[in-house]
């Protein structure tokens, strides 16, 4: 059975304008906020998360349940540009991460940034909660 549960931080959060922001907002239950151990990066348009081993770096994000993974998540690759139809190395990777959620670590799909991050800044933590 896939894993259900995904991890957004941008432009897919509640709120968001973003089509596939609606299409979660109907095939998927908002179970709430979580955060993630890694670091956000400012990419421009959007953000990318990196893992990180750093107790005090967290991303905040969203936590869904997906009706129907199978279903959801290529269309979900597709928005990301993740899989072998894409250049490699991707820019984001789907990963099976864990995520604090009510005091609980679950495991949750997250798109992470797979490019160096040498050159990009890390934005406050108030522009945590925009974007990708």
């Amino acid at each position: 059975m896939i894993n259900d549960l995904l991890f957004v931080y941008g432009t897919l959060r509640r709120g968001s304008r973003h089509p596939l922001a609606r299409l979660l907002a109907e095939n998927a239950e908002w179970l709430g906020f979580a955060y993630f151990s890694g670091r956000l990066f400012d990419l421009g348009a959007y953000p990318g998360a990196v893992p990180s081993g750093d107790p005090a770096h967290r991303v905040r994000g969203e936590l869904y349940r997906l009706d129907d993974p199978a279903a959801i998540l290529p269309l979900l690759d597709r928005y990301e540009e993740f899989g072998e139809e894409f250049p490699e190395p991707n820019e984001f990777i789907r990963s099976l991460q864990a995520v604090r959620f009510k005091g609980c670590a679950l495991k949750a799909w997250i798109y992470l940034y797979n490019w160096p991050t040498g050159n990009l800044t890390v934005p406050g933590q108030n522009h945590s909660h925009k974007l990708k």
